[in-house]
């Protein structure tokens, strides 16, 4: 399937369970996967609805196609803050949420018709996230102030399959971090992004359930990188790698500090190996810190790099040859839809994607 197949404009209908997170794109069977927050759809290209899978209590984000064994996979958030109370409440469901982070893996083949159950159908399993957790759990005392969430973390939202920056046959599973965007803290103004080795998560897979909220992951992530952008509100909304260019992207809800240039999409670059450094901030912690592309517009007195583009927050999808889909979303009334819309890359400023006509 070329770009010149793809559609224009795929409509994904009305639902109530929340906006759209994520996308991706199973080219060789041609459907396209949709995040609606608690449920995750599946739909042809054409945007007729072929399932749906329902039953989440927790929040679904970022999606990202595995091209190896043809699954999707999201991040996935169980919190017992405002963001995971008021999905119970919508849900009409009582009680407190465990806190706890997972990597979401759909056999979309299995999604065969609409409503099915996340925990009954034998269509999801969860790797547990141990990083995430304590860091979204730590609490400590720096100069004499509590403190919490280490590096800000609120939780887990972009996810991509990609080489490690540097290494083009090293391919990872990124996770990145939610980020808290409190202004009057500085070891907050990094992206976050562990990597796992794809077959290395694959032991751990369990269902979970509101009643088995597990615990079943790896010991550690095979990596944690740092990239500088100044602090976002909730971090990486949706992260992509593109192999068109070799780097990845990630669209972020703009910040709020004025010391930053506050872009609306940064992009990593892939040709580049991790740095270990100092992190600016971080109270003297070394980190391993990868670079964003010297491309897009500039910000001489931060020295970071970044694009101005209205979409990619809510679902974006690298296709090849510089092709991309991004969600254009909406919400009324308790329904949410997105029209999902075909654009290619162009480099250009302020924003280097451009809608194809």
């Amino acid at each position: 399937m070329g770009h010149f197949a793809l559609p224009k404009t795929i409509y994904t209908g009305k639902w109530r369970t929340g906006h759209i997170q994520g996308i991706a794109i199973d080219k060789k069977r041609q459907y396209i996967y949709c995040s609606f927050t608690t449920a995750l759809i599946k739909l042809d290209m054409a945007g007729n609805l072929i399932g749906s899978v329902k039953g989440f209590t927790g929040h679904l984000g970022c999606l990202a196609y595995n091209e190896t064994d043809g699954r999707i996979y999201a991040s996935l958030e169980y919190k017992n803050d405002e963001i995971g109370r008021g999905i119970l409440k919508k849900l009409g469901l009582d009680g407190q949420v465990k806190n706890a982070f997972y990597i979401a893996i759909f056999d979309g083949e299995k999604i065969t018709r609409p409503d099915m159950s996340a925990t009954r159908d034998g269509i999801v399993t969860t790797v547990w996230l141990r990083e995430a957790t304590e860091d979204y759990l730590a609490v400590w005392t720096e100069h004499g102030k509590s403190m919490a969430h280490r590096h800000g973390c609120s939780g887990i939202d972009g996810i991509t399959f990609a080489p490690m920056p540097g290494k083009s046959n090293d391919m990872r599973l990124f996770v990145a971090y939610g980020i808290y965007g409190d202004k009057t803290r500085t070891d907050n103004d990094y992206q976050v992004l562990l990597s796992y080795r794809p077959e290395a998560i694959l032991p751990f897979e369990a269902v979970l359930s509101s009643e088995n909220i597990h615990t079943s992951g790896p010991a550690c992530c095979d990596g944690k990188y740092f990239v500088r952008t100044g602090n976002t509100e909730y971090g990486v909304q949706n992260l992509e790698y593109d192999a068109y260019t070799g780097d990845i992207f990630m669209a972020v809800y703009r910040g709020r500090k004025e010391q930053y240039p506050n872009y609306s999409l940064y992009v990593i670059d892939g040709k580049q190996a991790p740095r270990t450094e100092p992190l600016l901030g971080c109270a003297g912690e070394v980190g391993e810190v990868l670079a964003l592309r010297q491309t897009g517009l500039f910000d001489e007195a931060s020295g970071i790099y970044g694009y101005e583009f209205r979409y990619g927050t809510t679902g974006m999808a690298s296709l090849g040859d510089g092709y991309f889909y991004f969600s254009e979303d909406h919400g009324e009334n308790g329904e949410f839809d997105s029209h999902i819309r075909l654009y290619r890359y162009t480099g250009a400023l302020p924003a280097p994607f451009e809608k194809t006509e």
